[in-house]
């Protein structure tokens, strides 16, 4: 399992998994730059718009990287309050739990603890954004035919360590003072996925009341 990385000593630089970089210099890495720039000018509905002769595989290839690095960052500032213990099952919320399976390691879905599932999902997520046949990094290879719907997958199971936060670990996030980075980091998830209908409404609906909270002051 890997130990809590400290790159610069400070908490938020403390990740779950190793940052997964996009490599400098290449078109992917100019998106990236392109995401930020828009992302600082406040307006999220806008900054995740496909921009103008851009290919749409790619785009939410380069998002779907900075998602994982996202959520990453902000689990790996809680993981001293997801245990076993705290957390023998991964839920969010009473109505919702969830069962790991892979369909390769493992096909039939175990019953695991939060910190399991959650370690389960993040090296699987990091399996599939390392594989140059799915996530390819160098300019002119095609992506896959079955890209979006790999991305879709990626994308529903990262949500669900959001809702897990969000459910489980409000407190500890209040107390770290991570609760405008943690909304904001979501909020962007969640105009992302809706943009370009990512994730089925039935996936999303353990953080309902917060999506819309979330998006109805930017309709």
């Amino acid at each position: 399992h890997i130990s809590s990385l400290f790159c610069s000593g400070s908490r938020s630089s403390k990740t779950f998994k190793p940052k997964k970089n996009i490599p400098e210099g290449s078109h992917q890495y100019e998106l990236l730059k392109h995401a930020e720039a828009t992302l600082g000018s406040g307006n999220l509905r806008m900054a995740v718009m496909l921009p103008e002769g851009e290919d749409l595989n790619e785009w939410v290839a380069v998002n779907t990287v900075d998602f994982f690095n996202q959520i990453n960052m902000l689990y790996g500032t809680i993981t001293d309050f997801c245990t076993e213990e705290s957390c023998p099952v991964m839920s969010a919320g009473p109505k919702y739990e969830y069962h790991w399976a892979d369909g390769t390691n493992i096909k039939k879905p175990i019953k695991c603890s939060a910190p399991k599932y959650i370690d389960y999902l993040m090296t699987w997520v990091q399996d599939q954004l390392d594989d140059e046949t799915l996530f390819p990094s160098k300019i002119g290879v095609p992506f896959p035919k079955n890209f979006m719907s790999v991305a879709k997958t990626i994308l529903k199971r990262l949500f669900r360590v959001y809702a897990h936060i969000y459910h489980q670990h409000f407190d500890p996030v209040i107390q770290l003072q991570e609760e405008a980075h943690l909304n904001t980091s979501f909020k962007h998830f969640i105009f992302f996925v809706q943009e370009f209908n990512l994730i089925d409404r039935r996936e999303l609906a353990p953080l309902q009341e917060l999506i819309e909270k979330l998006t109805s002051k930017d309709r």
